[in-house]
């Protein structure tokens, strides 16, 4: 048999494919899932929940990372429900210093705060889509993964972005006026 054509009939086992995509893939899914949930331990966790499930499926779908960027926000979906209510029973104290920088200055701690606090409250106003299309952007997805993570049409990916960035501007801005 010709080599070229032996090497072509050479199928890489997927364990060897998974910690390719693991490797390449796995901390863009961690950045997406801690801009979503302010939460880098919840992060970690939900990002290695999404790989679990890459792992178990037992190939690799034909855009991997979009296919793991979905599973990863429907598991932030399903667990932001559980996280909500849990934050309701936290003290503010409590909940500023599990989101704090450790050796920030109080003032700084309380801009960032301040900061993260306008940003997640102008997220939330958000439609599902919008945030999930401002989330991926952030983290480089193409047009063409935007649309199979959030079962949109390509074509319609840049009006639709451009509408998300301004309805965030928006809800942002509302958010200053109260400052």
């Amino acid at each position: 048999m010709d080599i070229a054509v032996e090497r072509e009939l050479t199928v890489v086992p997927f364990d060897e494919q998974f910690a390719a995509a693991f490797k390449a893939l796995f901390p863009g899914i961690r950045r997406l899932l801690d801009r979503s949930s302010g939460d880098p331990q919840a992060a970690d966790d939900l990002a290695q929940e999404a790989f679990i499930r890459l792992y178990r499926r037992g190939s690799l779908p034909d855009s991997p990372a979009a296919w793991l960027a979905t599973v990863a926000l429907n598991l932030f979906r399903n667990e932001y429900a559980s996280r909500r209510r849990r934050l309701r029973l936290l003290t503010t104290a409590a909940g500023e210093r599990a989101h704090s920088d450790p050796g920030a200055s109080p003032a700084e701690r309380a801009e960032a705060a301040d900061l993260r606090d306008r940003v997640r409250v102008a997220m939330d106003q958000l439609s599902e889509r919008d945030q999930g299309l401002l989330l991926l952007r952030a983290e480089g997805y193409t047009y063409r993964d935007m649309a199979t993570a959030l079962d949109l049409h390509e074509a319609s990916i840049g009006t639709l972005l451009v509408r998300a960035k301004r309805e965030f501007l928006r809800r942002y801005g509302e958010g200053t006026d109260a400052h």
